[in-house]
């Protein structure tokens, strides 16, 4: 498992030099995400040990999220000033999430054919 965590870290480290190098607007990690994203579709199968880190990584993911909580409760003054504009790009950032997940899965999914859907009218009714 700790080649597996060497791994994620060098990946992590060559997106930090990449962004560095050739200031990218674009975080480190990012990049280095996208790195190991491109390695495992070369390799085709993730390495067992790969796929054991990131189910451990998964089941401590809500412990991630203590550090975003930390940040809204030390910036408590800040969101009771600013709550309009930050409810606001939320309720629309979101929307605009679902809209455009919608969209991409009524693209991707493969269109039921006919017989099929006379096949499933037949089995309501």
């Amino acid at each position: 498992m700790i080649a597996a965590f060497a791994l994620i870290l060098v990946c992590q480290l060559f997106g930090e030099v990449i962004s560095e190098l050739f200031d990218l607007p674009v975080p480190g990690p990012v990049i280095g995400l996208v790195l190991l994203f491109f390695g495992l579709l070369i390799s085709r199968k993730p390495p067992k040990v790969l796929t054991d880190a990131a189910d451990n990584l998964l089941i401590h993911f809500s412990l991630l999220f203590v550090p975003a909580g930390v940040g809204v409760v030390t910036q408590i003054d800040r969101l009771k000033g600013d709550w309009l504009p930050i409810a606001a790009a939320l309720i629309v950032s979101t929307l605009l999430a679902i809209v455009l997940t919608a969209l991409l899965m009524s693209k991707l999914l493969p269109k039921p054919s006919s017989a099929s859907s006379a096949d499933s009218a037949k089995d309501a009714s």
